[in-house]
């Protein structure tokens, strides 16, 4: 092929099948220099997919606005291709492999007409580290090239690592007519394939996010016996300088990316506690030399949902979006050409237009930002980014939490008593829906391990992969918790601070993680002694009412377990006898 940066034959096969089926007019193969990104920006920039922003007070960020159907990632709309439809499990939609094939070719035939391919080169994970995998994805989108290049390690030094492999990602984007009835991102698990078609949206269309990174490296984490975890990373340092990382699953809006990047309360700021952000959504996991686990984050980049983000809440995510950020269905400032959502100050523009391109007047009661507006912003970036985020070995994991967003069941914070109690507890997790997927918001919904929308394969398979990846880490196996910031009292108000006053919870657990600290046994787990958790500066918040959040309700437990069995119900005979037998002693504890 003409200007070709590879000689794989895997590679060049696979993208001559694909320029013959979408024609386009043009081939530009992308080699990561920033000399070619910025001519690709300012080609964006004249066709108005793109919009350059202020470049003394946002320098290197644009603005990029979404069709009007094209919002959100597509549950609906998302496809797991595996062979057989049992593999594909009864959380996931399937579609049968050649029928799906047919379909998305019929689609794709013509599509880049008029247009450019572009062949993105990437890696997730550090090139060349014992994580990374690498992908190709193919898109009509420079959009989607520019973002790939914050959320990946994009370039030729992808091909060099890859050598003559054909073990790589096979990515194939079509922007089409963002027709939404004709809207599909298909997973081809066998063959490490993924085709995403009518939509231009981040999470339906940066495929080495969500697609690769959880859908197709779930699968390949099965097979190669290590995990890939809808997870935030990050180390906690303390006062003598040591640190300890922590992996947590979240569903989205309950507070991952805020955890992620938590600033200490000054109290514990001033005895010189830091918390370093490896990763903001997802980890991958293995099983080092030492045969402890040591995850990695595969992406470069964060993908943040943008209103809610302000220097209360998440001054490092603010602080990161300052440069070199691209900007998704927000408000444009046209005053001084700056963005702008809801809580991000108080001081909404009033020249301005919001994320439909509208003339917008904040004090119309209307929306300026979308709810799911976001940022692509480089890791770099964030102030408390961890030294080892680059490291080619990850970093070492002490302790994973699960967490969800439950008004009144789950206590603020409580302990597995094993590692098999602990899949259990991520395995019945439960929270509210929020606009980040498609649907209704404030429903409660079960999302194991916040991997519902993710596992690329049976949900029984899944929880049976994570139980044997327990018995190989044996006496290393992290220390499994659950914990819930968003208790509320009985007129709905959270009572939990929250935001950076979650280190506080997060220290019992490292204590614990180095068992140095009590617990008391419960119907559900081991719950900390309210006098273990430090309160020291927090005001108008005391003991008495901290212990009304560690409280086990078993009435509103026992609530819970027809829910449980419920869902459990779906995965029939491939629900592992090992969850069957810790459903039935929290059954027992609760008599």
């Amino acid at each position: 092929m003409k200007n070709a940066l590879t000689t794989n034959p895997s590679v060049l096969k696979w993208i001559e099948e694909k320029v013959a089926l979408t024609q386009p007019d043009n081939i530009l193969w992308i080699d990561g220099s920033e000399e070619q990104l910025e001519a690709l920006r300012a080609e964006g920039c004249s066709t108005g997919e793109l919009q350059k922003l202020n470049e003394e007070k946002l320098p290197g960020c644009y603005l990029h606005l979404s069709a009007l159907n094209d919002v959100a990632r597509v549950e609906g709309r998302t496809f797991i291709c595996s062979e057989k439809e049992e593999d594909a499990g009864p959380t996931n939609h399937w579609m049968a492999p050649d029928k799906a094939y047919a379909l998305l070719e019929n689609i794709a035939r013509g599509a880049y007409k008029g247009r450019t391919m572009y062949i993105i080169p990437y890696s997730m994970g550090p090139v060349g580290s014992p994580f990374a995998k690498y992908g190709i994805e193919l898109t009509d989108s420079i959009y989607v090239v520019l973002s790939m290049a914050i959320m990946t390690r994009m370039g030729k030094e992808v091909y060099a690592a890859l050598g003559d492999s054909n073990d790589w990602v096979r990515g194939l984007h079509c922007k089409c007519d963002i027709d939404e009835e004709k809207r599909y991102i298909c997973h081809f698990p066998q063959d490490n394939t993924i085709i995403s078609v009518n939509s231009g949206y981040g999470g339906n269309v940066l495929l080495g996010k969500k697609c690769f990174a959880l859908r197709i490296a779930s699968n390949l984490g099965r097979q190669e016996g290590w995990l890939a975890e809808h997870m935030l990373i990050l180390g906690l340092e303390n006062t003598e300088g040591k640190t300890t990382y922590i992996a947590a699953a979240f569903p989205s809006a309950c507070g991952k990316t805020n955890l992620a990047m938590l600033i200490p309360p000054e109290i514990y700021r001033e005895k010189g506690y830091k918390v370093w952000c490896v990763g903001d959504d997802i980890a991958w996991m293995r099983i080092g030399a030492d045969g402890r686990l040591w995850a990695c984050n595969p992406e470069n980049g964060f993908f943040g949902v943008a209103p809610g983000t302000n220097m209360k809440s998440n001054p490092d995510a603010l602080i990161s979006t300052q440069k070199n950020t691209i900007f998704t269905n927000v408000v444009h400032n046209l005053d001084d050409n700056t963005v702008w959502w809801e809580s991000m100050d108080k001081n909404p523009p009033k020249n301005a237009e919001n994320w439909k391109g509208e003339k917008w007047d904040c004090t119309d009661g209307s929306k300026g930002a979308h709810p799911n507006s976001r940022f692509t912003a480089p890791a770099k970036n964030c102030p408390c980014v961890s030294s080892e985020f680059d490291s080619p070995a990850g970093v070492p994991i002490s302790a994973i939490v699960f967490g969800g967003r439950r008004a009144k069941t789950a206590p603020l914070v409580y302990q597995s008593r094993d590692w098999n109690h602990g899949v259990f507890v991520g395995s019945i997790m439960a929270s509210e829906t929020t606009a980040a997927a498609t649907g209704a918001v404030g429903v409660v919904r079960r999302d194991p391990m916040a991997m519902l929308p993710f596992c690329g394969y049976h949900m029984g398979d899944y929880f049976a992969h994570w139980i044997e990846m327990g018995k190989k880490l044996g006496e290393n196996a992290p220390k499994i918790f659950n914990v819930n910031w968003f208790r509320t009292d009985d007129e709905g108000n959270f009572v939990w601070p929250g935001f950076g006053d979650n280190l506080r919870v997060l220290e019992w657990i490292v204590r614990r993680c180095e068992n140095n600290a009590d617990a008391k046994e419960t119907a559900i787990g081991y719950v900390p002694f309210a006098e273990d958790i430090n309160l020291d500066g927090l005001k108008d918040f005391d003991i008495e009412t901290l212990k009304t959040i560690l409280e086990v309700d078993k009435d509103l437990w026992r609530a819970e377990i027809d829910g449980i069995a419920e869902f459990y119900a779906k995965f029939g005979n491939k629900l592992p006898a090992t969850l069957e037998a810790e459903f039935a002693t929290l059954k027992n504890n609760l008599k």
